[in-house]
């Protein structure tokens, strides 16, 4: 018997194009996934998810006009792969099983004896109309619905669909993939019975930040549609349920929908700022201008054997804390079983610190920075004569510890973690600026603010004093005025939330007309 272990290949749908709408089950098949063949629609950032030693494989779908040739070298990939004993996740938009040929692809493993799995993905058939405020059912004025494709199968024609059946035989029809038929499909329903006067409108690019709806009675849907220029993908409704969207559309609402955000946090701190802005309706574009990699201090060493004589800790950032509990851990001590007590800057390290298991993490300060909680740890934990531990960076500004210290106290710094800048496609990044692709800067450290600098030239800096410039901090906000590039916005309180609040307070001011 052989030793190799047995491959599979696991369809997973990806969703309608929201990172976020990928299931459970799909996440933790991309963790775990040893190649992974994704098609064009698929949301790039679900590909972070993959392991770095991964295989990926882009197969450059976009629709049923894709050659059938091309098809069958995705086939024999997905066979071959996991015959060769490694795990195989076919990510695809959408539902593989709705107009995704994924029934092809499970069909191809089945033949070739490879075992597979099926993970079922958000359509963008009800996605799309979802976030556009109409729902495809509703006992108001839907009670049924079908989805049909727009474009079968390049060998068979479209008129093989029964138009005839469908154009009266529903309430709501949904076509995906339909966009260059749109005229024939508006033709047929109108010739087979639906009513000139029904409500109809199309999605495009349903679910992100890029999303553009027109609606028009179905007899000028086709007119309007293309007067708008919209594309594809792009999601059809035809049915009097379209009538809703006028009060239920709540995705275009969002106070940054539309907006493209560049984010400079280094990869493993963006999270949070991505999800917020997501919130908001913004395009995260993440360029990281620096990252953190691992650092060994020799002061580390006796100050984690001397912890319990540490009155307390004091993290100013998320790496510190992961720096430290991944040490504790390390050494068979969990961070949960200190008793030293833990001051954290904001929420944000606070949430890190519970997510590493220190108990009772404290927020002292009402303001986020390191001089307000110099101030606040004074007051609640009066320095002279006792002993702090902090843990920092290798580019950590001294004004915590040298303001503790003027105090009285003992401060010991043990630096847990390095900060490099990160490579950058400098080429792109002035390309993308020149263009004009985004709205907003965001910065949330002077290194970032520095490196950024250094990637401009005169074409791109001068786009870039046309974006508006946001800074996450009065200090970050003063590295940017150095350079050059003065921050337009800087929230009162620090975190990822207050800064998305302030971008989106300073976009709806300037839609007013207001000074900014």
């Amino acid at each position: 018997m052989s030793d190799t272990p047995r491959g599979r290949v696991l369809l997973v749908g990806a969703g309608p194009g929201d990172p976020d709408l990928i299931t459970l089950r799909g996440a933790e098949a991309l963790r775990r996934a040893d190649v992974v063949v994704y098609d064009s629609l698929v949301a790039r950032e679900l590909l972070d998810l993959v392991p770095t030693h991964a295989e990926r494989i882009d197969a450059g779908k976009r629709s049923h006009e894709t050659p059938v040739s091309m098809q069958e070298a995705i086939n024999e990939v997905l066979v071959a792969r996991a015959r060769a004993g490694l795990v195989v996740v076919r990510l695809k938009g959408g539902d593989a099983f709705v107009f995704g040929r994924g029934g092809e692809e499970a069909s191809a493993c089945r033949e070739a004896g490879v075992a597979f799995e099926v993970v079922p993905g958000v359509t963008s058939a009800l996605a799309a109309p979802a976030f556009a405020g109409i729902p495809v059912t509703d006992r108001r004025y839907a009670g049924s619905f079908a989805v049909v494709t727009g474009h079968r199968d390049p060998g068979r024609p479209w008129t093989s669909i029964r138009w005839d059946k469908l154009a009266t035989g529903v309430d709501t029809l949904v076509v995906v993939m339909g966009m260059r038929n749109l005229e024939k499909i508006v033709e047929a329903l109108l010739a087979h019975g639906r009513a000139p006067e029904t409500p109809a409108a199309v999605v495009m690019e349903g679910g992100t930040p890029r999303q553009r709806v027109v609606e028009a009675p179905l007899a000028e849907l086709a007119k309007r549609v293309r007067e708008a220029e919209l594309a594809a993908p792009a999601v059809i409704v035809v049915g009097d349920v379209v009538r809703l969207r006028a009060q239920l559309a709540w995705w275009e609402s969002g106070p940054l929908f539309g907006k493209r955000v560049l984010v400079t946090r280094a990869a493993d701190q963006a999270a949070d700022l991505v999800a917020v802005l997501r919130e908001a309706g913004a395009e995260a574009a993440c360029v990281p201008m620096s990252e953190t990699r691992a650092f060994d201090d020799d002061r580390f060493a006796p100050a984690l054997r001397a912890l319990d004589q540490y009155d307390a800790i004091v993290f100013t950032s998320a790496n510190a804390v992961r720096a430290l509990g991944e040490r504790l851990v390390a050494l068979g001590r969990p961070p949960a079983q200190l008793r030293t007590r833990v001051l954290c800057v904001g929420p944000g390290t606070a949430s890190a610190a519970r997510r590493a298991g220190f108990a009772a993490p404290e927020v002292p300060a009402s303001r986020y920075d390191a001089e307000s909680l110099a101030r606040a740890v004074r007051d609640v934990l009066p320095p002279a004569g006792r002993r702090f531990l902090f843990p920092c960076g290798s580019l950590s500004r001294p004004t915590l510890p040298q303001s503790l210290r003027e105090a009285g106290a003992r401060v010991d710094e043990v630096i847990g973690y390095a900060t490099a800048p990160a490579e950058v496609d400098v080429a792109q990044l002035r390309a993308t600026l020149v263009a004009g692709e985004l709205d907003a800067l965001t910065f949330a450290s002077p290194s970032a603010v520095r490196r950024f600098a250094a990637c401009l030239d005169e074409a791109s800096r001068a786009a870039a004093s046309r974006a508006v410039v946001a800074a996450i901090g009065t200090v970050t906000a003063e590295a940017l005025g150095e350079v050059g590039l003065p921050a337009q916005v800087v929230p009162e309180r620090a975190g990822a939330r207050a800064l998305v609040e302030a971008l989106a307070r300073h976009f709806a001011a300037r839609a007013r007309g207001d000074e900014t």
